[in-house]
């Protein structure tokens, strides 16, 4: 079983910058792939970055927040990061953390987070 928290979501004007982190207890990523996901209010849940545990390291992104967001892994601490940058409102929504066995985002994901809310003023 993996277990999942997300920290570091919060309230930040247009422009600015958040980091959100995604801790992982229970047992090693490896062999998983991370992703983050976001609900806003009335819309359905989408796909905002990934990473995959695997030896490779890749990366995925949404094309809504690509040279905006980067998401990062510390092998060490089993913690996966999403650096927001450049904020707009239309990314307001609560961010969640999953965890998928396959190599690629696409899932289907195992384990999530509870979520941390992210609020961009205009």
């Amino acid at each position: 079983q993996v277990q999942l928290v997300e920290s570091g979501g919060g309230l930040v004007q247009a422009g600015g910058s958040l980091r959100l982190s995604c801790a992982a207890s229970g047992r090693t990523l490896n062999g998983y792939t991370m992703g983050w996901f976001r609900q806003a209010p009335g819309k359905e849940r989408e796909f905002v970055a990934g990473i995959s545990w695997w030896s490779d390291g890749a990366t995925y992104y949404a094309d809504s927040v690509k040279g905006r967001f980067t998401i990062s892994r510390d092998n060490a601490k089993n913690t996966v990061y999403l650096q927001m940058n450049s904020l707009k409102p239309e990314d307001t929504a609560v961010y969640y953390c999953a965890a998928t066995r396959e190599p690629g985002p696409l899932g289907p994901y195992d384990y999530w987070g509870q979520g941390t809310q992210v609020t961009v003023s205009s």
